[in-house]
């Protein structure tokens, strides 16, 4: 089952903890101050990766929801 990966930018404060667990699918706007998502659909390999992202964020900023367009 894929999956979509959804980040709040209001809620984001940038602690980039995400690239620590899933650098493949997020990365960090150095201008704006907040996280980028770089995959919004990634392989399922790397949910576990993404989930830890989702599970550990300070900012409860990050959304792993089903993916809609299968």
């Amino acid at each position: 089952m894929s999956f979509r990966v959804v980040a709040d930018l209001d809620l984001c404060q940038g602690h980039r903890m995400c690239q620590g667990e899933a650098p493949a699918v997020f990365g960090f706007d150095e201008a704006a101050d907040h996280v980028t998502v770089l995959q919004e659909r990634p392989d399922e390999s790397l949910r576990p990766g993404v989930e830890s992202a989702v599970k550990h964020c300070p900012a409860w900023a990050l959304a792993i929801e089903p993916d809609e367009e299968e």
